[in-house]
Formats: C-alpha cells, structure tokens, sequence
C-alpha cells in the first residue's frame, strides 16, 4: 500500500551491515581505527615494476569499451619463497601461475564471471622484460611461460593479446596467502561425490559434506593427478566449486557481521596479495568489491575458455573456435552469456563448451559497448549457487 514502507528483507540488512563494516575498516575514523587501516593497507605489496611495463606499451593495448566493467586478472603464483611455502618442493628462484583466472564485473554489477585460462593452453608470448633487466624473444609457448618469463606484466600483455580484451586490474596471491585466507574463514564447506586419498596432496577426506581448512583446501585445488581422471579440466572445475563455496562463505553473516572474524579474513588477504597500484589499498579494494554485495550467487558464474588438444601435442592445449572467440567477444562489450553443467564433457581433452543461439555472430565484433549481438550463448560451467551434493 503506498504511504507503507516495504520490510527490509533480512538477505538485504545483512548485506548492506556487511558493507558498513567493511566501510568503517576501509576508511578508518580515529586512533585504533586509523592504525587498522594503515596496518592492513600497508599489508598489500603494489606491482609498480609490472604497472611501469604496461605503460611502455600501452599505445598496443586494447581500450576498454563499456564504461564501469571491469575485467580483473587473478594469478595464483606457485612461489615456495614465501612463509611456509617451501613445503611445497624447492625454490627454483622462478615463479609460475599455478592458477590463472579472468574476473569479469558487468556495468551496474548484475553479474560477475570467472573464466579459467589453462596453464597447458598454447599461445604467442610477446618479448617481456625478466628480472634480470633482459628481454625474452617473442615466443609460441604455454600459457604459464609468460609469467614464469615476466611476471604479471607478460602475463597480462599475453592475455591482452590472445583475446583484445583490457585487463583493468590484476591480483598474485601465494600459497601461503591462501591458507591463510581459508583459516581465517574457519574454513570453507565443499561437497565431495567421492572420497579423496590424495598421498602426493597429503589430502584424505570422506565423501558428503567437508570443511576444508586452509592446508586442506590447497591440496583440494592443486591436486592432479589421483582426483577424477587427472586432468587440468577436472582440476579447474575443483577450483571453480571451491570458489563458489568461498563466496557463499564470504557472504555469510558469520563473516561481514562479526568484527572479531572479519578482521582477520582482511588481514591474510591483505597479506597475501601483490596488486597493481591502484588497488594497493584497502580502500582501492573496497571501491572495487562494494558493489558485488547484491550480485546473488547464482549470478555469480564460473567457467573456463573453450579450449581441446592442441593439434601437435595430446599434453597441450589449443582454443576451439568459433566458441572462443564468441566468449572473448561478450565480454569486450559486456554482453550477457549464461552457463550450464549439461553441456559440460567428462572428456578431459575434448571440447569443454557449448553455446546456444545465433552461430552467425561469432567472430564478429557489434562496435556497440554493451548491447548483445546474438541471443546469450550457453557456455559449459556453474555458478556459486549450485550445491554439488543435489
């Protein structure tokens, strides 16, 4: 009835109290507050080498094409030079990103897509600079070479390449920043079909229901070689699983409206993240995650790049085309793609997507930021609100 205001939903207070109290730590107010935001902003290490490559080749980058989307690399580094990760086998002096993840945020944050980019795909790496000051030779390698080769930056530059679409900002998180992360949750709540005895991961588990800790869950996303058919495709969509369960869990009221436990989930992520400069703050983070607190989970989606065997080699992988292209193609304009497990092939090396819909438009860019060219194509995935245990 007009003159009545409408009950706030709990779902909506919960969420908005969550934000407040993500705000008060962001901006700070006085004494303890201020030393708390110092402390965990000072946490985060800015990649200014990375930030002053990019900018010697910017006039080569794509430009971004829809105002307020976002695109957001996340690497995982398997580095063992950090804090307790040296169990993880010998420091080679070199790092490679064990995990690689595009985060798309859609204009008006109504969605948020995740896609998986294998280490094993093959793609031209360009010349990077290295640590030492060299420069590597343009090359046709795996994907995880360019990181390896030079850091965040190549990576990024590879990417840029592979697909035209902008990379606006970029996170590194370690091992032991991953831990840390899942600890400081309590833990993160999965849902295993099978028991897992993993002796390489030091990971043995029953099947239903689990919380994993922060040693277990990094077995749980690393592991290869004894978990489903020992595939990258089936280590991918574990990660995928993992990280809808670690939102769900991010957004529990547990976590945005308890103090006591939301300070110490900031702190290891702060901790643990190398980030480009402008989100090499809390509050360049908090500008960044306010508005994804509305985005409900099944919104929140998760797939990775059509991709089967490389033709030259079974161990490597290629893109397959038109789907890739089409995928690459929504998210320069921010056009809408839905994603679905009935497409998804149990076939580790077979072609892991399906689209629906106006076959005609793949490859083709609209020029119009924003608009769908063709009805959203179906892509092989899920999404945070899926229980595997259903």
């Amino acid at each position: 009835m007009k003159g009545l205001r409408r009950p706030v939903r709990p779902r909506r207070r919960w969420l908005r109290y969550g934000g407040i109290a993500v705000a008060v730590l962001a901006v700070g107010a006085a004494g303890g507050g201020w030393v708390l935001y110092m402390k965990l902003s000072g946490n985060i290490t800015p990649d200014e080498a990375a930030a002053r490559e990019l900018a010697r080749y910017e006039k080569e980058r794509p430009t971004s094409l829809v105002k307020d989307a976002q695109n957001i690399l996340v690497i995982g580094s398997d580095s063992r030079s950090g804090d307790g990760n040296s169990r993880y086998g010998r420091d080679s002096g070199t790092e490679r990103s064990d995990t690689t993840i595009l985060l798309h945020l859609s204009k008006g944050r109504h969605t948020a897509t995740a896609i998986s980019l294998p280490r094993d795909l093959m793609v031209d790496v360009p010349s990077c600079l290295r640590a030492d000051g060299s420069r590597s030779e343009p090359t046709f390698a795996m994907f995880n070479y360019a990181f390896e080769m030079g850091g965040s930056a190549c990576t990024i530059r590879t990417l840029e390449k592979l697909t035209d679409v902008r990379v606006d900002h970029h996170v590194v998180i370690d091992f032991h920043g991953f831990k840390e992360m899942v600890d400081a949750l309590d833990g993160v709540r999965v849902c295993l079909k099978e028991p897992i005895d993993d002796k390489a991961a030091k990971l043995k588990l029953p099947a239903g229901r689990v919380t994993l800790d922060g040693e277990q869950a990094l077995g749980y996303v690393r592991a290869r070689k004894t978990l489903g058919n020992g595939s990258d495709t089936d280590r991918m969509e574990r990660q995928q699983r993992f990280l809808g369960a670690l939102v769900n869990k991010v957004q529990s009221n547990d976590v945005l409206l308890n103090p006591v436990k939301l300070y110490p989930v900031l702190d290891a992520a702060t901790s643990s993240l190398t980030t480009d400069p402008g989100l090499a703050s809390l509050r360049g983070l908090y500008e960044l995650v306010r508005g994804l607190r509305d985005i409900p989970a099944e919104r929140v989606q998760f797939l990775t790049v059509p991709r089967e065997s490389y033709v030259y080699n079974a161990n490597r992988d290629q893109l397959v085309e038109p789907e890739a292209e089409k995928l690459f193609e929504r998210l320069r304009t921010d056009a809408p793609l839905a994603v679905s497990r009935s497409g998804r092939d149990s076939d580790a090396k077979s072609r892991n997507s399906t689209t629906k819909g106006d076959g005609n438009s793949a490859g083709k860019r609209s020029g119009q930021p924003g608009t769908s060219v063709s009805p959203a194509p179906t892509f092989s995935g899920n999404t945070a609100a899926e229980d595997r245990c259903t």
